[in-house]
């Protein structure tokens, strides 16, 4: 009898400590993706210079504006019309509409240094 009753209270003993054990390793889990959400502050899809202007252009712009730039832009408007469009978007006559950035994580100074680097695609080499 005494023999089961030490069986029966080591059981209780195996429980208590595995209990504790998934409680510990939850809390560790939850403090670790805690963590993560908190200090994950980089932007996506910044634009920092104008190399990585040509990335962004090439890809996320080049398939519809062609890869110089000569379809469904108009250099003439002025760069403050032109980044509104990147940033806010553009509904056209017809599908594909041009999609707004800013939701994405651009930003004003980026939009420009894309306007800036398609301008200088329109322009002819010399």
């Amino acid at each position: 009898m005494m023999k089961a009753r030490k069986e029966k209270d080591f059981d209780r003993r195996d429980i208590m400590t595995l209990n504790r054990l998934k409680i510990f390793v939850t809390a560790l889990f939850i403090l670790a993706m805690i963590t993560l959400a908190f200090f994950n502050t980089k932007p996506v899809g910044t634009i920092v210079s104008a190399a990585d202007a040509a990335e962004t252009y090439k890809a996320k712009c080049a398939m519809c504006h062609s890869p110089k730039a000569e379809k469904l832009f108009d250099p003439a408007k002025t760069d403050e019309e032109l980044v509104e469009t990147i940033l806010k978007g553009k509904k056209g006559e017809k599908p594909p509409y041009m999609p707004g950035y800013e939701a994405k994580g651009m930003t004003a100074a980026e939009a420009k240094e894309l306007v800036t680097y398609m301008k200088g695609l329109r322009k002819p080499s010399n």
